[in-house]
């Protein structure tokens, strides 16, 4: 299994937020996942990794070569890939994974996630997408997006594109029973006003 972690590079954040990459981390390390992330050595991003390579696992850093020449890059992570943009970075996460899951981050974390919602509204990625929700930091997400259905803006079956998780032990089986989803999923992406 191979999945796509979103997480943040600042490292001046509360001790919960590494606690439970530490603990996902070791976790997805245990159970053989191959991890894909931002390729940072600080913050989340650098905690993921330290983690993912003590414990013997296997991760994948993609970063944009800007970011390369800033030295932002971690030193000990040996299977890389850098891109020429930001897009095209967000691109590469998405491809041959299993899933993807958001960790606590900024605006950069909640740009790639709400990219790969957005997508899965389109048909155009179908994996599942986990939020762990560390210390209900991503409640005013998950009411934000149960605002959209509650406005019409989604749909009620919208809801089945991504799973709030609040410890980083149910993770792995959320990934496991997500509900299926599949390209066909942009037929029912316009609202339409009223059936006629």
């Amino acid at each position: 299994m191979k999945i796509c972690v979103y997480c943040a590079s600042s490292a001046r954040i509360d001790r919960a937020f590494f606690d439970a990459t530490i603990e996902m981390a070791a976790d997805f390390a245990k159970n053989g996942v191959e991890v894909v992330y931002g390729g940072g050595a600080v913050g989340l991003m650098g905690q993921l990794a330290d983690t993912i390579l003590e414990n013997g696992g296997k991760i994948k850093g993609i970063m944009p070569q800007f970011m390369n020449e800033v030295e932002w890059a971690h030193k000990d992570v040996t299977d890389f890939e850098f891109t020429q943009t930001m897009h095209e970075r967000k691109a590469r996460f998405l491809e041959g994974i299993d899933g993807v899951v958001a960790l606590a981050g900024g605006t950069g974390t909640l740009e790639e996630l709400l990219e790969a919602i957005t997508l899965k509204r389109l048909g155009q990625f179908t994996k599942p997408i986990i939020i762990l929700n560390t210390n209900g930091y991503y409640d005013p997400l998950k009411q934000m997006l149960e605002r959209c259905i509650d406005e019409q803006f989604l749909e009620e079956k919208h809801l089945k594109m991504w799973t709030f998780v609040d410890t980083p032990l149910e993770v792995l089986e959320a990934i496991k029973t997500a509900p299926e989803w599949n390209q066909g999923a942009i037929n029912f992406t316009a609202i339409k006003e009223s059936d006629e």
